[in-house]
């Protein structure tokens, strides 16, 4: 039995960890990086970037529909999934390449193994090897969750989406959170009918709900069914697809699909690392808790990204993981993320950005709340007779109306919203945003615009 020894062990390849990795060897730590899979974890292979691949093609085939108004020849607007997914695995491959080279120019020690603590400051490998270190690092993600009703092995989980080569006549989508929403939209842009079946009576719990409801009427009109108050109890197989039998439905002919995704939510991978053993601690849910420098409740262990359940997503865990870097090797002690208004977006179509808090979360938070509104139609949809429509939201505190969120539904949010991001981060009023000079003819400037 052999074994290594290192200044930090990483357990996990995917963003957090890689940054992790990364960041300390760039403040001249040794660094051994256990990752099993591929690298990039559920980023990489089965989330961000696979699915944005899609939705950029999504969009343009949306965009190719418009084009005929403008005078240009009909094309296709429901493309060959053939070529698309050759480009989308050789995008991804190429970002495999770049991390291998990376590793291996920064000197970081990659083992593609799965390990577990064995103390505070050892793991053990599958093929026994072991590691010692003064510093461990979890990063080990999240995974899709199924829901526990008889027959969900008949539906797939998000990742799922990823394997599919062509798109389904008839798919249903279990979800209404941002997973769901982005499939939905992608699979009805390529040429799927689609039905979303929600829990609740709202998409996008924890956004703004004026956008959440003008986003549900745009997916109607891009023939997206919604069916809000579902209660999925059971999939049973037919003889012409997955029979979908919801709470106080007898007859389940009437939701049949060819393929369903459950986009139900996801957990943290925090099994079978050895952490009761060495006494880290985890919440209700199996997300390790940590305090805000990312220390477990065990010294010289420390956690960031998915595993932690702390605003999932990629941005975060690499932000995350490079302070705690910082601090621990960078000497800049009082390094951590600040949690407090992290830009998002939903890849929805069209797409919704927000930064800081909605209306309602504002609302329970201030005593004088504002808001501020813009809606109208994007100059592409207008000229070419489309039914696209945007509504920008500023929602304001205080007497000197500090703007305290900022969200934006429309063409080309995704892009608009990082810059405004900083202004809102570093505390920005309504007056600021207003004494701005507004770029024209552009979907940004109505954020500046607003009324």
């Amino acid at each position: 039995m052999s074994t290594q020894t290192a200044d930090v062990i990483v357990l996990g390849g995917g963003s957090g960890g890689l940054a992790a990795s990364f960041r300390a060897a760039a403040h001249g730590a040794r660094v051994v990086m256990l990752e099993p899979s591929a690298l990039g974890g559920t980023c990489v292979n089965v989330g961000c970037v696979p699915k944005k691949a899609m939705w950029l093609a999504a969009d343009l085939a949306e965009r190719i529909a418009l084009a005929p108004a403008l005078g240009f020849a009909a094309a296709a607007p429901v493309p060959d999934w053939a070529p698309l997914l050759q480009r989308r695995r050789q995008y991804i491959d190429g970002i495999h390449a770049s991390y291998r080279k990376r590793l291996q120019e920064n000197g970081i020690v990659h083992l593609a193994q799965r390990g577990r603590l064995l103390d505070a400051r050892t793991v053990e490998c599958e093929d026994g090897t072991r590691v010692q270190a003064p510093q461990i690092v979890l990063a080990t993600g999240s995974h899709a969750l199924r829901p526990a009703i008889p027959g969900a092995g008949l539906g797939g989980v998000s990742d799922d989406f990823f394997a599919l080569e062509a798109a389904p006549a008839q798919v249903a989508i279990v979800g209404g959170g941002y997973i769901a929403v982005e499939l939905a939209g992608v699979l009805r842009a390529l040429g799927s009918a689609v039905t979303l079946l929600v829990r609740g009576q709202r998409l996008l719990g924890g956004f703004d709900g004026e956008l959440a409801e003008q986003l549900a009427e745009a997916m109607r009109r891009q023939g997206i069914v919604l069916q809000f108050g579902s209660r999925l109890q059971a999939l049973e197989a037919q003889a012409r697809g997955i029979g979908l039998r919801l709470q106080g439905e007898e007859d389940t002919a009437a939701t049949v699909a060819d393929t369903v995704l459950f986009a139900t939510g996801r957990a943290p991978n925090s099994d079978g690392l050895g952490l009761e053993a060495v006494g880290v601690e985890r919440d209700d849910k199996g997300a390790v808790k940590v305090d805000a420098y990312q220390n477990t409740s065990v010294a010289g262990i420390a956690a960031v990204g998915d595993i932690t359940a702390q605003a999932m997503l990629t941005p975060v865990a690499i932000a995350a993981a490079r302070r705690l870097m910082d601090r621990l090797y960078g000497g800049q002690p009082d390094a951590k993320l600040d949690y407090d208004a992290v830009p998002s977006v939903v890849f929805s179509h069209p797409p919704l950005g927000s930064v800081g808090l909605s209306e309602e979360q504002a609302r329970a938070r201030f005593d004088t709340v504002t808001t501020y509104h813009s809606r109208f139609r994007p100059m592409l949809q207008a000229l070419a007779g489309g039914e696209g429509r945007s509504l920008f939201k500023m929602v304001c505190a205080g007497a000197d109306e500090r703007v305290v969120g900022l969200h934006l539904l429309g063409e080309a949010a995704d892009e608009i919203l990082q810059g405004f991001a900083v202004a809102v981060k570093a505390g920005v009023t309504r007056r600021q945003m207003e004494d701005t000079v507004a770029i024209h003819p552009t979907s940004a400037e109505e954020v500046v615009l607003m009324r």
